[in-house]
């Protein structure tokens, strides 16, 4: 970690013919985490990797791998992930009907356990489980696609939650629309792991990403609580 601010590059927008060595290379650029975005076609509308795929890449790093399950039901799944090699898995609110028991689970098979919200989700559905939580994602986008426009309105739900946690170690990550631009204002309400996928992706090379993570992270430091 270089700043205050955490860069997860979202591997959804990297070339999935080379994925092993775009993880080395993003990782080399000064990318923090690693963020896998796991779809399964039934929540969201897209399919794209499973646990499988995690654990072929597992070994050509050491940086923490952030998976966000965008998956239902999500329970069945979660040991097949924590054994892959993630270290924090996060799921949906809305993805099944007992959210307390999912952040169980995670944390009893030893990861961090995270919750992610739609942009039409409010954070009240997170009161009664802070004390499950490593990690609060909130989606501004619609989540199923990359290279959505940021929603504006979910800023004010950034500062909300960080009230609501209070002075809980919790991390508020942010994905969805993540750019030079988008970055300070949410890391000013309160957020401070930023997910970004074509913004760090363009390019194609680490000097590239290197200097496309740089911008988002000065930015985002700059304005950053």
């Amino acid at each position: 970690m270089t700043g205050k601010t955490l860069i997860a590059p979202s591997v959804l927008s990297s070339d999935f013919s080379r994925l092993g060595d775009e993880v080395e290379a993003i990782v080399e650029a000064g990318a923090d985490w690693i963020h896998l975005d796991v779809m399964d076609g039934h929540f969201v509308p897209n399919i794209t990797f499973g646990a499988p795929v995690i654990k072929a890449i597992r070994n050509r790093t050491k940086a923490y791998f952030d998976c966000h399950l965008m998956i239902a039901p999500v329970d069945p799944y979660l040991a097949a992930f924590a054994d892959a090699g993630c270290d924090g898995i996060t799921v949906h609110a809305e993805a099944g009907p007992h959210l307390d028991r999912s952040l169980q689970t995670i944390r009893n098979l030893g990861k961090k356990a995270g919750v992610s919200l739609n942009p039409g989700t409010p954070e009240s559905v997170i009161e009664y489980v802070l004390d499950r939580l490593d990690l609060v994602l909130l989606m501004t986008v619609n989540p199923g696609f990359g290279g959505q426009a940021f929603i504006p309105a979910v800023v004010e739900k950034v500062k909300r939650v960080k009230a609501l946690i209070g002075d809980r170690p919790i991390d508020i990550e942010i994905d969805g629309g993540v750019s030079p631009e988008t970055a300070p204002l949410v890391t000013a309400a309160g957020a401070n792991v930023l997910v970004a996928g074509a913004a760090v992706f363009k390019g194609g090379t680490v000097d590239a990403y290197r200097s496309n993570i740089a911008a988002i992270r000065t930015a985002a430091d700059k304005a950053a609580l």
